[in-house]
């Protein structure tokens, strides 16, 4: 059976102060998306799908897409590799671009435009997250259970692995009964203190470090792309309007689908830990978490080799 990875990859790392999706962080200069690939070939997965910015393509091509496209999967069929752009091209004729808008619109935008390359169960992710060897076993699983229509998985963190010390994050604040999905709502401005306490600053609360958060770690049939499709016109006719910032969310996608109840997202469990950059003080103690990680065995010396 066939599953995609789609890794979202057209993002400009404005907070961390360069392209940390291109920052070797690895014993032989690995980027984190490697570790992401590693883990989902090794699950199960077959096809990886980068959703990149137009001028991306000779470096990820050079970074990652011609080793991996001599790599065989799990099950010792080819590795297949396509690239989707996340551009205004893909923007529904009726809507204007704002004069200054140069970012394209968030992370649903993203999904959208890797459509024409996924027919197949996928799971969505961040290029510059590390989610855990055992999130992608447990995502090809549920992917390969997964009905047509109706039904999506996630996988929960804990917020108090995910936050930073140098400055605040945003995160979907979960409210999971019964092993699913009931809400989803975006926080932020979440900082994390020395003394691991946690605070909602927009809010003005406090948070538990044991609660549970989107990642953005997603998986969908195929079947998704049409709702995905309405939802994002509906959001560019009455949301966007002439703000140049203006975001559609993946988190706010799934949230009214379960309100409208046509969707029902099981939340899945990581025995692993979350770790990424924000910001660029968080590079040392995530280089040094995968050091750690090669010298326990769970990655070979070279990924790459």
């Amino acid at each position: 059976m066939n599953v995609s990875l789609v890794i979202m990859a057209a993002g400009m790392g404005s907070r961390y102060g360069g392209s940390k999706q291109t920052d070797g962080l690895g014993p032989h200069g690995e980027i984190l998306m490697e570790y992401s690939i590693y883990d989902a070939l090794r699950a199960g997965f077959n096809k990886i799908v980068f959703v990149i910015r137009p001028g991306m393509e000779d470096a990820m091509h050079t970074l990652v897409g011609n080793y991996l496209s001599k790599k065989t999967a799990k099950d010792g069929s080819p590795v297949e590799v396509a690239y989707a752009y996340q551009d205004f091209s893909t923007v529904p004729d009726f809507y204007h671009i704002p004069e200054g808008r140069t970012k394209p619109f968030g992370t649903l935008h993203a999904v959208l435009c890797a459509g024409k390359a996924v027919h197949e169960p996928f799971c969505v992710i961040n290029a510059d997250d590390y989610y855990g060897i055992d999130a992608y076993h447990a995502m090809y699983e549920a992917l390969t259970a997964l009905p047509q229509d109706g039904k999506a998985a996630m996988v929960g963190y804990q917020i108090g692995n995910t936050a930073s010390l140098h400055g605040t994050v945003s995160r979907g604040i979960c409210n999971v009964q019964d092993g699913c999905l009931q809400s989803v709502k975006e926080a932020l401005k979440i900082q994390l203190y020395p003394d691991g306490s946690l605070r909602d600053l927009a809010e003005d609360r406090d948070l538990s470090p044991d609660t549970v958060v989107s990642m953005n770690f997603w998986g969908f049939a195929p079947s998704i792309f049409p709702k995905m499709q309405t939802y994002f016109e509906e959001f560019l006719k009455n949301e966007a309007g002439d703000n140049v910032k203006a975001e559609c969310f993946l988190p706010a996608f799934v949230q009214q689908k379960i309100d409208g109840g046509v969707l029902r997202v099981s939340v899945l469990h990581s025995a692993d830990k979350w770790f990424g950059m924000t910001y660029h003080e968080d590079r040392q103690r995530v280089a040094d978490a995968l050091k750690a990680l090669h010298d326990a065995g769970r990655y070979p010396d070279n990924l790459r080799a």
